[in-house]
């Protein structure tokens, strides 16, 4: 499963902070079987998003993973911008990361992060921090493989 990593974080993309989230995303991600081929960090912008989101899909990468621009600050338009691609959201993925998320933090309740479709693509939407990664990819990387497979069109169940 060629994968992308899009880190989305103007602190980071201004060489501010370093990208921890975009790293650790990237390690789990080959842990659970993708094969990381792009990550790339964009600040806080929703156009730019939306484009780099797209050139992903348009390459044919099977899975693109972002961290980052999930909350409530204004500047955290990572999931609007994500709609603004995928083509049907897959609901059931942001809300058990977000019920596993609540399992160690009230906090995870804030989390706007979504998943979906985009042509043939699957695009997951992470929280920014290291530590919600690490809570939260142990339930999406069960169903990553069987959601690339049903998305490229394997009807078997």
């Amino acid at each position: 499963m060629r994968c992308a990593i899009l880190t989305i974080s103007t602190g980071v993309s201004r060489e501010h902070r370093e990208d921890a989230s975009g790293a650790l995303l990237a390690q789990r991600a080959e842990e659970a079987g993708c094969d990381v081929a792009a990550m790339e960090v964009v600040p806080d912008d929703f156009g730019l998003i939306e484009d780099r989101l797209q050139h992903y899909v348009d390459e044919g990468f099977a899975v693109i993973l972002t961290t980052g621009g999930t909350g409530l600050t204004p500047d955290d338009v990572t999931p609007e911008a994500t709609r603004m691609v995928v083509d049907r959201e897959i609901p059931g993925i942001a809300e058990a990361m977000r019920a596993e998320s609540r399992r160690h933090t009230p906090m995870g309740a804030l989390s706007r992060g979504i998943a979906g479709v985009a042509g043939d693509t699957l695009v997951v939407n992470f929280p920014g921090s290291p530590k919600a990664i690490d809570e939260v990819f142990g339930v999406v990387a069960p169903v990553l493989a069987h959601a690339v497979a049903t998305i490229r069109g394997d009807h078997r169940h």
